[in-house]
């Protein structure tokens, strides 16, 4: 049986509603025809030159990433700057490339992240987009929970980082997959022993941990995202078991050199 790209990201719009987006974010069909056929789908968190090279490479069909390539918009495709270059590869390889950003986020992110640390979400971090989660989990220290972090997540150059006391007890935890000090307040206001997201900037942080708000752990963006291409993926292949697919391991962020002092 043959699917076609409409086929694909009709379904994908079911299981990640693009209503469910919030309203600064780009999400759907990028390029490709709707009637474009597909047998082979790859999974990614970024759309760049390494993920649709090796799109490209492994005769994928459509390429399904986590972050949008025009998340600010553009006037131009030129083969001029780098994404225009990348849509170029894409359309003369025919592959199409489709987005699910924080549509993805709020129905399977928080899932993705729950399940490596065995986490039983009992509701929201934000209430208001339904993104993150807070939930229970089996006692642990904080040391041992940031080392338990380390090894689930994918390992990147950055690592993870972890602060507050490691001797202190967690037995609730609040997840945000990507940038998330802006929910800083809606971890400690949820009682929260630890929270754990990415890109925490240091004033936040620190204006966090001095005014008695719980412990942090901070992955890479990438990391902490890519967990999520696994619900994706199996989500989709529920609907389409005959598909080819594969997830994309190549680390997008960009670090990757790290000195230990």
């Amino acid at each position: 049986m043959t699917y076609t790209v409409a086929d694909i990201t009709a379904v994908m719009d079911e299981l990640f509603p693009p209503a469910c987006a919030e309203s600064w974010d780009r999400v759907g069909l990028v390029a490709g025809l709707p009637s474009d056929e597909v047998r082979s789908v790859g999974f990614a968190v970024d759309p760049c030159e390494a993920t649709v090279q090796e799109a490209c490479e492994r005769g994928a069909d459509l390429l399904i990433t986590h972050h949008p390539l025009f998340l600010r918009g553009t006037s131009t495709v030129a083969g001029t700057f780098a994404k225009g270059r990348w849509v170029t590869q894409l359309v003369r390889g025919r592959v199409a490339l489709f987005s699910a950003h924080t549509n993805a986020d709020v129905v399977a992110s928080t899932v993705a992240l729950a399940r490596l640390l065995d986490v039983k979400i009992d509701r929201p971090l934000d209430p208001e987009s339904g993104i993150g989660g807070v939930g229970s989990i089996v006692p642990v220290s904080f040391g041992k929970l940031v080392e338990r972090v380390a090894q689930v997540l994918p390992s990147t150059p950055a690592g993870v980082l972890g602060a507050g006391d490691p001797e202190r007890e967690v037995r609730r935890l609040a997840i945000c997959s990507g940038s998330g000090d802006s929910l800083l307040a809606a971890a400690k206001a949820a009682g929260a022993d630890a929270y754990l997201t990415a890109d925490l900037r240091h004033h936040p942080a620190t204006d966090h941990i001095w005014d008695d708000g719980c412990a942090l752990i901070c992955a890479t963006h990438w990391a902490s995202e890519w967990p999520v291409l696994g619900e994706m993926e199996e989500r989709l292949r529920e609907h389409f078991p005959q598909l080819d697919t594969y997830i994309s391991a190549i680390p997008t962020d960009a670090w990757n050199i790290a000195v230990r002092g």
